[in-house]
C-alpha cells in the first residue's frame, strides 16, 4: 500500500532563494545580538568612548554578523530555512 504525502506542493526554486535569504538575515540579527552581549564593539582605550562611537558600534556588529553568516555561520540559517520551507508545504530542504 502506497501512502501519498500530505502535500504534493513544492516551493519554486526562486522562492527557496528568497526563504534562504530571509533565514540568513535572521541568523545575522541573532549573531549581532550575541556579539553585543559578548562585548564586541565596546569602547576601550584613552581615545574611545565618544557619543558617536556608541551609535555606530551597532552598525559594525551587524556587518560583522553578516560576514560570519556569509562565511558559513553557525548553522542556524539552514535550520530556519528548513522550518520555513516545511511551513510553505515544500519537501525539498537541501538549501538554495
Amino acid at each position: 500500500m502506497d501512502v501519498a504525502p500530505l502535500s504534493t506542493h513544492t516551493v519554486p526554486p526562486g522562492r527557496q532563494q528568497e526563504i534562504m535569504a530571509k533565514a540568513k538575515d535572521l541568523e545575522a540579527v541573532f549573531l549581532a545580538e550575541m556579539l553585543t552581549y559578548a562585548g564586541m564593539g565596546d569602547s576601550q582605550g584613552s581615545f574611545s568612548g565618544a557619543e558617536g562611537e556608541a551609535q555606530f558600534a551597532s552598525f559594525l556588529r551587524q556587518e560583522q554578523a553578516k560576514a560570519i553568516v556569509e562565511g558559513g555561520g553557525v548553522g542556524l540559517a539552514q535550520s530556519i530555512f528548513t522550518s520555513m520551507l516545511r511551513a510553505e508545504g515544500g519537501s525539498d530542504a537541501n538549501g538554495a
